[in-house]
């Protein structure tokens, strides 16, 4: 089969077929170059259109096939065209993309091979930790704000458990009772199993005295695992992702989670959590020349693994909605198998590298990927096991919006560090970051366990109002404005604006910008 050198009418007839679905006119990320029958043609390149990069994706492979690169390959591609994005760094190897790539004969090689212009270049990045634990930027949220879905499925509560939770925030958010930390939730919810407090929620439904032990016991192992610096103040403002640099590029927002690998469920969801917020805040835009931010969400799988009904129907639900504000979401796993079909559904974007089959499971797994393309000019079962490291299956969104052809393509070489920053420079970058000084430090302020612990066995309406000298009856308004749960509401409404009545598909809070 000849190999085309100098132009597009020297490929053979069902490679020019699939070239053309690709010819895009307008902006558009360089994936790399058509292979077809063993061979590069480097004249025949695989993109993505700009616009398309919100209709969301997916990027699946073995490990060790490359995904990491493909993710850094389209990361530094978007932050050159203005566009913001965030990066999950499970494995602590993506923090040089803010550092230039370093020539080799491998970088070189591959280059050649797909006609890339190749020039070392690191993007303008920020980086982040949850609860400050690792290299950036403490990551915090308030319990209100992460909200009752989330808490949850990170505490692995049984539905009946979920709904309790949700009735307990329901009660908080009525009564002004702030929940900023873990021990903010466990004193509501030793108050609302108390003699004093049981009677508060009889009207509507009640909380069981089973059920408030196992989430107390819960929130103990929780807490157990170091998981209590995640939740606090100052909480992270989501609005930091959104950044654009003075030149126009975009920033990246590396989270860096590789000491908290070992836990998945609690990063996993913290993910959910910064995408829902996101969903919360950003206005309806429809479609636009390019995304608001690309959030690639990493070890994608996890967030799946024991979800309830109520989870996966609220994730599913923003992710088909939060197209329309502009943020597009890859999710970054294994298999496409590992994603549940209704959000597989809402994918346009495919990067596929290559799988195993060396085990029945295996098998399956590959059988159901291929089922997950369109037809195809390939046989794709023999493809996908044979594709090397870089090398992938691609069919994305026309700017059309159609399909286009399925593409094996052998991918460019990512310009910046394709390995991690050494830790010395990571936190001189995290200390001079003018974010720094926002959410280092941690604040413990009042907020429900205070307010309760000061209450003692009285209930949250029955604080004790400030003594008056100049009337012995004060009027009805006097007694409202003076009482303590006035102040508290008074508080709470404008720290948190109506948190009780602007709770999300996931029960989590909107914070008021």
């Amino acid at each position: 089969m000849p190999e085309a050198q100098s132009g597009s009418a020297a490929l053979p007839r069902e490679a020019l077929k699939i070239a053309s679905g690709y010819a895009f006119t307008g902006p558009a990320l360089d994936l790399g170059a058509l292979l077809w029958d063993g061979v590069c043609l480097p004249d025949a390149q695989v993109r993505i259109p700009l616009p398309m990069l919100n209709r969301h994706g997916l990027v699946a492979g073995a490990t060790g096939t490359g995904k990491t690169k493909t993710l850094q390959l389209i990361a530094e591609q978007l932050s050159a065209q203005g566009v913001p994005v965030f990066l999950a760094d499970i494995k602590g190897d993506v923090s040089g993309i803010s550092e230039p790539g370093v020539r080799n004969e491998k970088v070189q090689a591959r280059a050649a091979e797909v006609h890339q212009t190749w020039a070392a270049t690191g993007c303008p990045a920020e980086f982040y930790a949850l609860g400050g634990i690792g290299h950036g930027i403490p990551v915090r949220a308030t319990v209100t704000s992460f909200g009752p879905v989330l808490l949850s499925k990170v505490l692995q509560l049984n539905q009946t458990q979920e709904q309790s939770l949700g009735l307990i925030f329901h009660y908080a958010d009525q009564k002004g009772l702030e929940l900023v930390d873990l021990k903010d939730l466990r004193a509501v919810v030793a108050f609302l199993t108390s003699d004093e407090g049981k009677g508060e929620l009889r009207n509507i439904g009640g909380l069981s005295t089973a059920t408030a032990g196992v989430i107390l016991r819960s929130l103990t192992a929780f807490e157990a695992q170091g998981m209590a610096d995640f939740f606090g103040e100052p909480e992270f403002d989501t609005a930091e992702l959104l950044r654009t640099q003075d030149d126009g590029r975009g920033l990246v927002s590396v989270l860096e989670l590789a000491a908290v690998q070992d836990r998945p469920q609690l990063f996993s969801t913290f993910l959910m959590w910064l995408l829902a917020d996101l969903f919360h805040d950003l206005p309806e835009v429809g479609d636009a020349d390019k995304p608001k931010l690309v959030f690639f969400f990493d070890e994608a799988h996890l967030l799946f693994n024991g979800a309830s009904k109520a989870f996966l129907d609220s994730l599913t639900q923003t992710v088909r909605l939060i197209r329309s504000k502009g943020v597009g979401v890859f999710f970054v796993t294994q298999t496409p198998k590992d994603v549940p079909a209704d959000v597989l559904a809402q994918l346009g974007n495919r990067v596929q590298h290559a799988l195993r089959a060396f085990t029945p499971d295996d098998q399956k797994a590959l059988k159901a990927t291929v089922k997950t393309f369109p037809d195809s000019a390939y046989d794709l079962e023999e493809l996908l096991t044979g594709l090397g490291t870089g090398e992938a299956v691609v069919t994305v969104l026309s700017e059309k919006g159609a399909p286009t052809p399925v593409a094996a393509t052998r991918l460019r070489a990512p310009e910046s560090l394709m390995g991690p920053v050494d830790a010395g420079a990571l936190d001189s970058a995290v200390e001079a970051s003018p974010l720094h000084g926002r959410y280092a430090q941690a604040v413990d302020r009042e907020s429900a366990y205070e307010k309760l612990s000061s209450r003692g066995a009285k209930g949250p309406d029955e604080m004790k109002a400030p003594p008056t000298s100049r009337r012995e009856d004060p009027s009805v308004v006097e007694q409202v404005v003076g009482s303590g749960m006035f102040k508290s509401l008074t508080r709470s409404l404008g720290t948190q604006i109506g948190r009780e009545i602007t709770r999300s598909l996931f029960g989590t809070a909107r914070r008021r910008r």
